[in-house]
Parts: structure tokens; C-alpha cells; sequence
């Protein structure tokens, strides 16, 4: 009988010191004052388009600077919406750290395509269907041109920017992008001297399957300088236009 109470009180006792210990390490970091932000920017190394001084400049800009401020003082909410309205962020989480900073983690937005419309506007169009403006950095993304509206570019084009950037062949062969007057696509490679003929926009699947293989069977062949236009916009076919000499 003496044992099991024993044992009881040395449980209780083991509680108590465990909820004593969890409540002052719960307790001191929202004491502690601020003195350092520990900032994450991903996608650092391929684009960057974000620095850890222009989140600063945010937070300053807005006296939100978590710096020199008690734990308990800052609201980590209000950091991530005053850094989420930035033009080039497409994500930002704020929370405290147990050695008495705030972590800061940013996702940087995704750039697929890059217009510079005949009408002079110049953008680029994002991973979600949203035009986002021109950052100090360039990204290495196709180009469009022509005559292209905003409404365009982020239905039609915007399908056919994340097909290249799920297709890595075709991401890294089209350098350029037209819209004619018709709305119709005209591609322009990297390597061969051709303008490939899309036609209206859809079925990439199919179109760019039948230029894979024309690629192999055909140019592979008889050369990539042979033709100067490859179209693509029938069904089951592929119309070449030989140069002239």
C-alpha cells in the first residue's frame, strides 16, 4: 500500500515540474525583446526578385519592425498581411522563435511568361493566372509579343506558360511568343532558324507531340534550316514552307 502511494505522489510530482517547466518556456520567449529576424527567402537562388533589405524597407516603411519590441508586442498576423501586399511575394509566414527572434519565410512569386505587348504594356504573367510588374531582376522566361490584352494573357497564354514550364524541352527551346492580329500563336525557337505556327490556342498536347516527332523523324534529317515555317494547326498533319533560295 505504502509503494503505490509512493508511487502516486512521485507522479504527481513528475506532473507538477513538467506543467512548472512547459509554462516558463512558454512564458519567456513573449518576455524576451526582439533582437533578430531570422528571414528565409525561397527560390532565392533562381530568382531575386526579393532581398532581406527590401523586407526591412517594408517593415520599416510601416513601423511594423519586430526589432528592438517585446515578444508580446508583436503581432505576427499583421506582419504577414503588410508583407503579402507586396507586388513580387506570393507568400509570407511570421512567427516566433524560441531564442527570441521573428522568423520571417517568403515565397517569392513565379514568373512563367513575360509580356511585352504591342500596345507598350511590359509584365510578366505569374504561376496563378495574375500579372505581376517587371522586378530589377529578369527572369529566363519566354517573351511575348503582339497583340495581346491582359484578359488574353492570363487565359489563353497562361495555359500555354505552364505547359512549357511542366514540359523542360520546351521550356528551354521557345524563346518567343506572338499574338497576330487573329489571336493566333506564332512560336519562335531557340535553335532552327523557323517559325513554328500554333494556330489558336489549345491543344498543346497534341501540337507539341506531332513537332517532337517531326523534330527526330524530319528536321534531324534533312536539317533545322531547311524550313521556315512549321505549322502545327490542323489536326493530324504538319504543313512545312520550304525557304526560298
Amino acid at each position: 500500500m505504502l509503494k503505490k502511494i509512493l508511487i502516486f505522489l512521485f507522479l504527481v510530482l513528475i506532473a507538477v515540474y513538467l506543467g512548472i517547466a512547459v509554462t516558463a518556456l512558454n512564458g519567456k520567449p513573449v518576455e524576451q525583446t526582439c533582437a533578430n529576424m531570422e528571414l528565409v527567402i525561397n527560390d532565392s537562388i533562381d530568382h531575386g526578385f526579393i532581398t532581406k533589405r527590401e523586407v526591412l524597407r517594408v517593415l520599416n516603411s510601416k513601423k511594423l519592425s519586430p526589432i528592438g519590441k517585446k515578444m508580446k508586442d508583436i503581432n505576427t498576423r499583421q506582419l504577414e498581411d503588410e508583407l503579402k501586399q507586396h507586388p513580387l511575394v506570393g507568400n509570407a509566414e511570421c512567427y516566433r522563435t524560441s531564442s527570441g527572434a521573428i522568423g520571417i519565410e517568403i515565397t517569392q512569386r513565379l514568373p512563367i511568361l513575360r509580356v511585352m505587348a504591342a500596345n507598350g504594356e511590359n509584365y510578366y504573367i505569374d504561376d496563378m493566372a495574375h500579372t505581376m510588374p517587371i522586378p530589377n531582376s529578369a527572369a529566363n522566361v519566354a517573351i511575348v509579343t503582339g497583340h495581346v490584352d491582359k484578359a488574353f494573357a492570363t487565359k489563353e497564354l497562361y495555359e500555354l506558360g505552364m505547359f512549357l514550364q511542366k514540359n523542360p524541352l520546351w521550356l528551354a527551346q521557345i524563346q518567343q511568343i506572338n499574338v497576330t492580329p487573329t489571336k493566333e500563336l506564332e512560336l519562335i525557337p531557340h535553335v532552327g532558324n523557323h517559325v513554328i505556327f500554333l494556330g489558336k490556342p489549345g491543344d498543346y498536347e497534341d501540337k507539341f507531340d506531332r513537332l517532337k516527332t517531326f523534330y527526330k523523324k524530319g528536321l534531324n534529317e534533312v536539317g533545322w534550316n531547311k524550313y521556315s515555317r512549321i505549322s502545327l494547326e490542323f489536326s493530324n498533319q504538319i504543313i512545312c514552307t520550304k525557304k526560298e533560295k
